[in-house]
């Protein structure tokens, strides 16, 4: 079972608090709210969005990077982490 699957519910947790923060963050745009309030509103998603990237990254590392069944299969995982990371940069 893929660990997205197996930890779903945990993920599913976290992608309904970064959306809780998203709102907030409308919220706070509509109503005007300072731009300091603003920055940290911004701050809190971005940083709850960077926490789930991390922890599927890391299921992903351990399950099909590193627990790979060959090494071609290990390489392309890699590989893609790799890409995603470049993305991930920018």
């Amino acid at each position: 079972m893929a660990h997205v699957h197996r930890d779903k519910k945990k993920l599913l947790t976290r992608t309904r608090r970064i959306a809780g923060q998203v709102a907030a963050l409308e919220r706070a745009l509509e109503g005007e709210a300072e731009c300091s309030d603003v920055l940290i509103q911004i701050a809190a998603a971005k940083g709850a969005m960077h926490a789930l990237l991390m922890e599927v990254l890391s299921g992903h590392m351990n399950e099909h990077v590193v627990a790979g069944k060959t090494e071609a299969a290990r390489a392309k995982e890699a590989q893609a982490v790799m890409t995603l990371l470049g993305k991930y940069a920018r």
